[in-house]
């Protein structure tokens, strides 16, 4: 996943620009999903933070932006569906639910996040992902995103519950070709 990709007039990539620059790089398979930097591709390398560089550095020589990169396995992914904290909740809409997928897990706990009070928004921290819940949506909160990315203190990049089952869906499917 690519932090800031297509978001407004700046870094902008096209899709199948991005799926012929994965295959230069030797990366199998490489699939988008929506306008969004979100590529799902089989790689035989288990470095994740080298594949990130090598990525990004691609990115940076092809285009004229050098997003940062979030990796996850297929696995990694259905573990992030397990640990959706809101998943026995009836009164969850998926559209308003963003998993935050951070680069790092951070060094401290959740506990810094808990000095976000007065917002109607439901954040939970779990390894490297930040779960947050928007009951009136995401468009509409007022919870100030720069504060949450200081408190947490690592890089991520978001997608709502609808993008992280589709990707996990295409992802497997590559997975079993």
């Amino acid at each position: 996943m690519l932090r800031g990709v297509n978001v407004g007039p700046h870094n902008r990539i096209k899709m199948e620009a991005l799926r012929e620059l994965y295959e230069s790089l030797r990366l199998e398979g490489p699939r988008t999903y929506v306008q969004s930097g979100n590529v799902i591709f089989r790689t035989k390398e288990k470095n994740q933070p080298r594949l990130a560089k090598k990525i990004q550095e691609g990115i940076s020589k092809k285009c004229s932006c050098s997003p940062d990169v979030i990796l996850r396995t297929t696995e990694e992914m259905r573990a992030v569906v397990r640990a959706n904290p809101f998943a026995k909740r009836k009164d969850i809409e998926p559209g308003k639910l963003l998993v935050t997928f951070l680069e790092s897990e951070p060094a401290a706990e959740s506990n810094r996040l808990s000095g976000l009070k007065g917002y109607p928004e439901e954040l939970h921290l779990k390894g490297r992902e930040l779960y947050i819940y928007f009951p009136n949506g995401a468009g509409k909160s007022k919870l100030p995103w720069s504060k949450v990315e200081k408190l947490v203190g690592v890089t991520g990049t978001a997608r709502n519950w609808n993008s992280v089952l589709a990707l996990l869906e295409i992802a497997e499917k590559l997975e079993a070709e």
